[in-house]
Parts: structure tokens; sequence; C-alpha cells
């Protein structure tokens, strides 16, 4: 092909064009594509589908191919430890923080902190240490926070009110939260009092009730069960009374959002994820207010709940997409679009500070700011060691059933269920 000045132009205007690309988009001659896999579709699908749109368009070179989500948290896990074995892993994939170290004894993540150091825009992206060691399994950075959440409590503004509550001025510890269930409570109208939701994934909300309460999952060395000790005797008595005396129903959570969103449900504790799906189902049937969780001992603690992004590929250009995926939607970007979506507190600093993205936001939706009020109060999700970590949460599931439909004592039921999870745990050596 001869050289002209036409041709020459055109050429000066396409290496332009590709200048004014990122370094790593630049070294690219063909698209990378990724994959990425998700779990609880309910509250993450239209987020993840637009998620990968948006950054799409911001980084042509980069093609993210979105797996099926699974419905879950374990779901996933399960799916991903399948994976490994079938060597099909996807490149990135969003898990709950409880499950990072069932992930990270089998060596599946890749460490991100040599991205994170050799890329000069981590600074910016509003990591900070505190919410950088949420994706830490000892000393490797195993993941990003994704979505953050702690448990809450979703109050209907009119059945407290007409139960003679004050809306403004919300029950802060149990006595009188299940005293209000249970005057909320109206079988004649089919109005039910509250729905403590104990089924969440990972055993969550039996681990607020024995955090709330002083306590702790096993002891420090990881040998002995600790949730039957005094703090978890308390909790799951709070359970049995929520039953007893708030008048709980033994019902399956599907259940319990479809009463709360039709207005027949005074009371329900959730995780502040479902923030967003509450405000688009209740629309303006009734007034939503939200409400702390209880603490009811002086070194009382919440387990933090959500996801983090993690790497799972091996190969070094899909590692260096992957990881502009990671920073995208774990990033200020992301995480404003996470925010407005749900109600996850995001795991960066940075858009609450800025009127663009979510300053201008909270002011306007207080209720947004009930989960991050509780900062002060949060502390890890707990994740059982060993290969029997999943089965666990289910035995664990299973004897909080007997105590909701009070099949079973609870003090009993609780010491049933110490002495099954104690006989799964690992067996120490020596």
């Amino acid at each position: 092909m001869s050289l002209t000045r036409r041709t020459i132009l055109k050429s000066s205007a396409a290496l332009a064009g590709t200048m004014g690309l990122p370094l790593y988009a630049r070294a690219q001659s063909n698209p990378v594509e990724i994959s990425v896999q998700y779990s609880l579709p309910v509250l993450f699908k239209d987020l993840m589908e637009q998620t990968a749109r948006d950054f799409m368009a911001a980084n042509p070179n980069i093609k993210v191919m979105l797996r099926a989500p699974e419905q879950g948290y374990e779901e996933i896990l399960q799916r991903n430890l399948r994976d490994a074995v079938t060597n099909t892993l996807p490149d990135v994939a969003f898990h709950g923080l409880n499950r990072q170290r069932s992930l990270a004894e089998r060596n599946i993540p890749v460490d991100l902190k040599p991205l994170m150091a050799a890329d000069p825009r981590t600074s910016e992206l509003g990591f900070s240490p505190s919410l950088l060691s949420l994706g830490q399994v000892g000393e490797a950075q195993t993941g990003i926070g994704f979505a953050l959440s702690t448990p809450i409590f979703y109050y209907n503004a009119d059945l407290v009110r007409a139960a003679g509550g004050n809306p403004d001025k919300l029950p802060t510890n149990w006595d009188d939260l299940i005293k209000l269930s249970a005057a909320i409570d109206d079988p004649s109208r089919t109005i039910a009092g509250m729905f403590y939701d104990w089924t969440i994934t990972g055993n969550w909300a039996w681990q607020a009730l024995v955090f709330s309460h002083g306590g702790s999952m096993l002891d420090a060395s990881e040998a002995r069960v600790a949730f039957a000790d005094e703090p978890g005797q308390k909790a799951i008595r709070i359970l049995r009374r929520m039953v007893e005396e708030g008048k709980m129903r033994d019902i399956k959570p599907a259940t319990s959002f479809a009463d709360f969103f039709a207005g027949r449900q005074g009371i329900s504790m959730q995780s502040t994820a479902q923030l967003g799906r509450y405000n688009r189902e209740i629309g303006d049937r009734f007034k939503l207010i939200c409400g702390r969780y209880p603490i009811a001992a002086a070194n009382g603690r919440i387990p933090t709940g959500g996801s983090v992004g993690m790497i799972f590929a091996k190969d070094e250009q899909k590692q260096k997409a992957a990881w502009e995926f990671i920073k995208f939607a774990c990033g200020p970007q992301g995480a404003t679009l996470m925010v407005k979506a749900t109600g996850y507190m995001p795991a960066t600093t940075v858009p609450a500070t800025r009127d663009d993205m979510l300053k201008a936001f909270y002011r306007d939706n207080p209720n947004h700011l009930i989960s991050i009020g509780q900062q002060d109060v949060m502390t890890g999700w707990y994740a059982f060691p060993g290969q029997n970590a999943l089965k666990i949460t289910d035995k664990i599931n299973d004897h909080l059933q007997t105590v909701v439909s009070r099949s079973s004592n609870p003090d009993a039921a609780l010491k049933a269920m110490a002495e099954e999870v104690q006989g799964m745990l690992p067996r120490r050596q020596g």
C-alpha cells in the first residue's frame, strides 16, 4: 500500500484514539473475555447486568460474560468448589464474606496484594485498611468488599402507631421490641407482629443474636464451641421469646416478605441489603422506617454481612482484566450503582463524600443511614474452619428450627447443637 497524505492522517487519528485508552487497554490487540459469577439474583441480577454494561462501555477491550447466578452464598460456594475440581472456575466471583475461608483453605483465590501494589490508582479507590480487612484471610487479600450489610429492623410506621408505639422512638432493647410485636399482633385482622429471619445464609442472624449478647461462635483457639456459653443461652431464649411472647409465627421468609410488603406485618428483622427491595415493593402503601439492632451487652457486636469480589483466573492477562473489573464494581462507580439498587453499604469511602455519587442520596434517604450508624458495633461474619463448614451451618439451622417450632426446649436445643457442631470441627493435633 502506498503512503499518501490521507493514509498517514488516518493512521495518526487511529493512534491518537488508541493513546486515549488506559495503558492496559492499549496493550491488548484483541478483547480479553472474563467470566463473572455472582449469587442472590433477587438482589443483584439487574445491578450486575448494569455494572457489566457500564464497565464494558468504559473498557472496550474487556468483554464480561456473566454466568448464570446461584441462589445464595452456599450455592455459589458449592458450585465453585466443584468448578475447582473440573478446572472450570469463573475468572471473577462474588462470595459471602464468611465463605472466603473455605475457598482460601483450598488455594482458589488469587492474592490481590501484588495487583493492588502494581496499580498506581489503587490509592484513589477509597479502600481503607479497615474495609480491606474484611477481604483478608491470614496475610492474603483474598477479596475486595463489594456490598456490606448489618442486621436491622424494618417497621411499618402505621401499625406501630396503631399499636401505641412511637415511630420516632423505636425499641432499643429486646424487651420493648417483643412487647411492641405482641401489641401489633392481631389475628382477627390477619396482622402479624414480627418475623426474625433466623434462616439467613451462613447462620448470620444466629451470630447476630450471640454476638450482640457478647458471645462468640468458637473459643479463641477454635477448638471448642462457645455459642452454648451464657451469651448463647441468652440469645436462644430471646429467639423463643419472640415466638411465645412476641407471637412470631413459624413461617418461611418468603411469607414474611409478602406479609410485610402487603402491610400485614409490623416488624421484620432482615439485612439492610433488602432495603432497596422493601422500598420498591412497598411503594406508597405505608411509611417504612428502619431501626437499629438491639445490643444486649457492653461488648456486644453484630456481624458484617455482604460479599467480596474475588479473582480466580490463573492466566496473567485475564487476571489484569479481572482486576480492572473488580476496581470498577467495588470502587466508587460500582458502589454508587450498588447502594442505590440495594440497601448495602459500600466498601469504599469515596461515594459518601461526593454529591454526584451518594452524599445527596444519603441525605435524602435516612433509612440507608441506619446500617452506617451501626459501624461502631460491627464485627466479622464468622466462618467455621475445616471441610464441614457448610454442614455446620445447616446443622445449626436444623436446631434453630426446633426452637421456633416449639418442638424443643431452647436450652436442650442449644446443648444438642453445640455437641453436634463440636464433633464436626477439625481435630487438633497434640
